[in-house]
């Protein structure tokens, strides 16, 4: 079992700068083995990938956040962070963390956390 909780999010004007952090803990094989993510949701809106990292620290991202968000992980404290700068109203979501466990297809989700942007 993994439990991830997220942390940061907040009320930012547009332009501004925000830093997601995720801790996880339980099965730590299984955070250290595997890629971890950030997912956002809007109203009404499915869930859709912003960055995911592998164990190796290879990054990828959604075109939407490309060279304005940043992800980075510590496999050894079992943390990961989203650095998000110049932040837009569209930006406006819940975040959350994840672990896809790929042995067993399986995903492991936080209780995400509310970025909200102002124009």
């Amino acid at each position: 079992q993994v439990r991830l909780v997220e942390s940061g999010g907040g009320l930012v004007q547009a332009g501004g700068s925000l830093r997601l952090s995720c801790a996880a803990s339980g099965n730590i094989l299984t955070i250290n083995l595997n890629a971890m993510a950030w997912y956002r949701q809007c109203p009404g809106k499915q869930r859709e990938l912003v960055a995911d990292i592998t164990s190796a620290g290879t990054a990828n991202y959604a075109d939407s956040v490309k060279d304005r968000f940043t992800i980075s992980r510590d496999n050894a404290k079992n943390t990961m962070t989203l650095q998000m700068d110049s932040l837009k109203p569209e930006d406006t979501a819940v975040y959350y963390c994840n672990v896809f466990e790929r042995r067993w297809n399986r995903h492991y989700w936080g209780q995400g956390t509310q970025v909200t942007v102002s124009s």
